[in-house]
C-alpha cells in the first residue's frame, strides 16, 4: 500500500468561528479518505490584524515552511505580514556550517570559500524575502565567524584574528546576503 505524502497546509478564515468549526471536523473529512492529521502539528492560531485603537504589537506568530510568520509595519504604516527565518532552522543551518567546517578545516581556502558560498546563496535563495534581511545578513555574519573559528583551529601557532580574516575574505570573498524575491505592501 502505498502511503501519501506529507502535505502542509495553511488555511485562514474571515471569521474565528468558521476556523474552529472547520479544525473540529476536518479530521473526520479526511479520515473518509484514509489520511490522518498530526495532533503535534495541527492547531488553531488566533492570527488577526492588529487593531488600530489598540496600538500594541500583536502576540500571534506561527511557524511555518521553515519561516516565522508574524504582524509587522510596512515602510509606509500598513500592517503586512512579515517573514523572518524560523529560529530552529536558522540554528540548524549554522549548525550544519559549523560540522562542515570542523570537517575541512585543513581543505584548501579555495575550496572552503565555494563550498560556503554555496551555502550563503542557497540559504539567500529559499529565505531571501522581503522583510528578513536582517536574518539573512546575521546568517552571513554568522559563517564568517564560524569559518574564522575553524581556520584558527587549523594550527595550535596561529590564530586568525579579524584584521587576518578581512584579508582572507577580501582574497576569497563570499557573496553578500541578498534578497531574492520582494514583496510590496499596499
Amino acid at each position: 500500500m502505498r502511503f501519501p505524502r506529507a502535505t502542509r497546509l495553511v488555511m485562514t478564515f474571515a471569521d474565528a468561528e468558521d476556523g474552529q468549526r472547520v479544525l473540529a471536523v476536518l479530521g473526520k473529512r479526511l479520515g473518509r479518505y484514509g489520511l490522518t492529521l498530526n495532533a503535534t502539528k495541527t492547531h488553531y492560531v488566533d492570527f488577526r490584524r492588529p487593531q488600530r485603537a489598540a496600538g500594541q504589537a500583536p502576540q500571534a506568530t506561527f511557524d511555518f515552511l521553515g519561516f516565522t510568520h508574524l504582524w509587522g509595519r510596512s515602510r509606509r504604516g500598513h500592517w503586512v505580514v512579515r517573514q523572518v527565518t524560523a529560529k530552529k532552522r536558522f540554528a540548524r543551518g549554522l549548525k550544519a556550517v559549523s560540522k562542515w567546517c570542523k570537517r575541512h578545516r585543513h581543505a584548501p581556502l579555495e575550496d572552503q570559500r565555494k563550498r560556503l558560498a554555496s551555502v550563503i546563496r542557497g540559504h539567500c535563495n529559499y529565505y531571501g524575502v522581503t522583510g528578513n534581511g536582517k536574518r539573512l545578513g546575521q546568517f552571513r555574519y554568522e559563517v564568517v565567524r564560524i569559518w574564522q573559528k575553524w581556520l584558527s583551529r587549523r594550527s595550535c601557532k596561529s590564530r586568525i584574528h579579524w584584521e587576518r580574516m578581512g584579508a582572507v575574505l577580501q582574497r576569497y570573498p563570499l557573496p553578500p546576503a541578498t534578497i531574492m524575491r520582494r514583496f510590496h505592501a499596499a
